[in-house]
């Protein structure tokens, strides 16, 4: 099932809830990504200050994929590479 994710607090119940489904302990997935499992408490309870690096290793061990793509807008420019942000 796809999440749309527009604030920290939706990020950190998806995490939860994929560890969770996974039948991992927080302490099964810190070891999985290299981490403390109070680092991943600390993640479930606020993702505002997870770092884009562990955001990536926790994903790929939860088994999910993180898409970016343009809101409703598929014109040409919208996707370009070189559009300005």
């Amino acid at each position: 099932m796809d999440h749309l994710v527009v604030t920290p607090n939706q990020l950190r119940q998806i995490l939860k809830t994929a560890r969770k489904a996974s039948q991992l302990s927080q302490g099964e997935l810190a070891a999985r990504v290299g981490l403390s499992q109070s680092r991943i408490s600390a993640f479930e309870q606020d993702t505002a200050n997870i770092g884009l690096g562990q955001l990536l290793a926790l994903l790929n061990a939860l088994d999910l994929d993180l898409l970016v793509k343009p809101r409703n807008d598929t014109s040409p420019a919208a996707v370009s590479p070189s559009s300005e942000w």
